[in-house]
């Protein structure tokens, strides 16, 4: 094999790629915080799966309706001012839970969850494809694995420590302890962005010439199309499970809330190393070969889950996460492959995709209705849908 080719990055990309992929870790600890604070609100504000969903929703409705206009923004003025910019916006939902948290009411707190929602789909459309393009394309998939093991470190981390905070003393902490603490940590790391350079990449070719007909343009991309949908499916699937898994295993007196806490961090440290292994994996490994594999790994756990087999569900869903967290990297990298100028454009509207987190609401719903095991064919059906995206791609190598 060439060398170049397997190269994971160029030596004069090596400091911003390291610089980049510290933001990972800050998105993957925002969002994982959700799947806690869910329960938690649940127990400490006496509300419904049903309503707690509103939690997940109202914070992918801030990447769905910004993404477009973030994704614009960042076009025009570079990665650098959309990772600063998602910084201060993301800082300024974090503190609005103090004013907020002051008033008492849950539907206060959805405000806050939006606009966080708002500025990580800045971070996320600055930094998932400038990590691509920071080295050779054959190895595009492999880098973004690899930083993305930061993401699941971050959702590791928040897990583990804000969990333990909600869930160890009774009724636990105050909700706007955390976030005003993230949001200190937030406001120091935009300083630091805004005091450091990094370098631009330039397309030659015509697309990106074209600024007006480029969303026009990617739509008929069947290989782009097929590589978003693959996309919001996957999170369809990930963002639900994880967001449901507290709520499931408590529901059938496995266990308390701490300890479902403690197994989900389990859960999220599988998927932090499944990251280190598919960005080594497929150094060596065409990436649509570990997708379909994983793919279809994912689809035989939530089969045992929904056949029911008592406690071994809970050893399927740890499980999943290992084999799930190639998957929003990989299929990320492979919608943009060969995009050139249009890569921005394209990443803002794969960043459109965590509205699948969405289909969380469907899932407490059919749970409220009918039993806990149901709502696992919502995860199932998006693992499918990843599956035949992967042999598609085989198929148009």
């Amino acid at each position: 094999m060439n060398h170049q080719s397997n190269q994971l990055t160029y030596k004069k990309y090596l400091i911003p790629l390291i610089i980049i992929t510290s933001l990972f870790f800050l998105w993957g600890f925002a969002r994982a915080i959700l799947d806690v604070l869910n329960k938690h609100l649940q127990n400490n504000m006496h509300i419904s799966l049903t309503q707690s969903a509103l939690i997940q929703v109202t914070t992918y409705l801030g990447y769905f309706l910004m993404a477009l206009p973030a994704g614009t923004y960042i076009s025009k003025h570079g990665y650098r001012v959309g990772v600063v910019t998602g910084l201060l916006i993301f800082a300024l939902g974090a503190f609005l839970f103090i004013p907020l948290g002051a008033i008492g009411n849950y539907y206060y707190y959805l405000i806050s969850l939006f606009v966080i929602g708002c500025g990580l789909v800045f971070l996320e459309i600055s930094a998932n494809p400038y990590v691509t393009e920071l080295g050779p394309s054959s190895t595009s998939a492999s880098r973004l694995n690899l930083a993305q093991s930061l993401n699941g470190m971050g959702c590791l981390f928040a897990t583990l420590v804000v969990g333990q905070f909600f869930f160890s003393h009774g009724s636990g902490g105050s909700v706007v302890v955390p976030y005003t603490v993230l949001g200190v940590v937030v406001l120091c790391i935009a300083l630091v962005f805004s005091r450091i350079s990094l370098p631009e990449i330039v397309h030659d070719d015509a697309s990106s010439q074209n600024e007006n007909g480029s969303y026009a343009t990617l739509l008929t991309n069947k290989k782009f199309v097929f590589g978003l949908t693959a996309l919001l499916m996957y999170e369809v699937s990930e963002i639900s499970i994880n967001s449901y898994f507290i709520n499931f295993v408590t529901a059938k007196d496995w266990m308390s809330d701490n300890t479902a806490s403690v197994i989900l961090t389990v859960g999220l440290a599988l998927f932090m190393l499944g990251r280190f292994l598919g960005s080594w994996v497929m150094r060596y490994v065409k990436s649509w070969y570990v997708l379909a594999a994983c793919a279809l790994l994912c689809s035989v756990n939530m089969l045992v889950v929904l056949a029911d087999f008592g406690r071994c569900s809970v050893v399927a869903l740890t499980c999943n996460y290992l084999f799930e967290a190639i998957m929003f990297p990989t299929i990320f990298a492979m919608a943009l492959s060969g995009l050139g100028g249009l890569t921005k454009r394209a990443s803002s509207l794969l960043m459109m995709s965590p509205i699948g987190g969405c289909a969380f609401l469907a899932m407490g719903y059919l749970a409220d209705k009918l039993n806990p095991v149901v709502p696992f064919i919502i995860p199932l059906v998006g693992y499918l849908v990843v599956f035949t995206f992967a042999v598609s791609a085989k198929k148009t190598a």
